[in-house]
């Protein structure tokens, strides 16, 4: 057990904490004594829980949540110890209770939850750059950084630019201290214009495909608000024909723009 084990072991009144986590350990499953031997074992080590968020909290995380996200830690320790494979429980809950936190950074210490990958790239960026300044006495350059880690400028940018996903920024957020504008004014929004656009220019394309005829029928009839019986006055043909001729047209541009036209 290391050191630092072992001060975090002696923080917990050893004596009655230790009697209590082995006694239900040995408890049976069924035994009506084992839910309150079990609580009051959690209650024992709660220290051990809380001494260890100390260690990790960044200030910029919740404290309540991260006592919590060490106490589930510790209640699976709790749930999993076996005496038998050893009698030190500090020992044993203590990566239990540091895994959970470092679960809690990795995935929800975000405002952006990263991929994985990316995750594992930012993690090595900044772990090599830290070993980079105490080696160079300098901030390192991506340059210095991708050749440490075998990699291209590029994935090590890639990772710089992770940071940004750790807090998220207020849209009521000024963009420039002295002005007014504020980051919201900044987002863009869903314009409907263009794809109208995209649809009047598939549409010019699909009616190049029409007689002229046709085009001339489908243009008075849509645009012009002609009924068909004025259309067929006008190009001097039946009712009929023209009702023909538009359904024609339509079922040529249906085949042209595709499903849903």
């Amino acid at each position: 057990m290391t050191t630092t084990q072992n001060t975090l072991t002696r923080a917990v009144s050893t004596t009655g904490a230790s009697d209590l986590i082995h006694a239900m350990a040995v408890t049976p499953t069924g035994d009506r004594r084992r839910p309150q031997l079990r609580a009051d074992a959690i209650l024992a080590w709660a220290p051990l829980a809380h001494r260890l968020v100390r260690r990790y909290a960044n200030g910029r995380t919740d404290p309540d949540d991260l006592r919590q996200t060490a106490m589930v830690g510790l209640i699976k320790a709790v749930d999993g110890f076996d005496p038998r494979r050893g009698s030190d429980f500090g020992a044993y809950a203590t990566p239990t209770i540091v895994g959970e936190l470092k679960r809690y950074f990795r995935d929800r210490g975000w405002a952006v939850r990263l991929p994985r990958p990316l995750h594992d790239l930012h993690q090595r960026v900044e772990d090599a750059r830290r070993h980079l300044t105490q080696h160079l006495n300098r901030s390192p350059t991506a340059d210095d950084v991708a050749a440490y880690l075998g990699t291209t400028v590029e994935e090590v940018l890639e990772g710089l630019e992770c940071e940004y996903a750790r807090r998220a920024a207020s849209l009521s957020a000024p963009v420039h201290p002295e002005g007014d504008t504020e980051l919201g004014e900044l987002v863009g929004h869903h314009d409907d214009a263009y794809r109208q656009a995209e649809l009047r220019h598939d549409l010019y394309e699909a009616m190049a495909h029409l007689s002229e005829r046709e085009r001339r029928v489908v243009t008075l009839y849509y645009y012009g608000n002609l009924t068909q019986s004025e259309i067929g006055r006008q190009l001097g043909m039946s009712q009929m024909h023209a009702s023909r001729l538009i359904r024609r047209a339509l079922d040529t541009l249906r085949t042209r723009l595709g499903p849903g036209s």
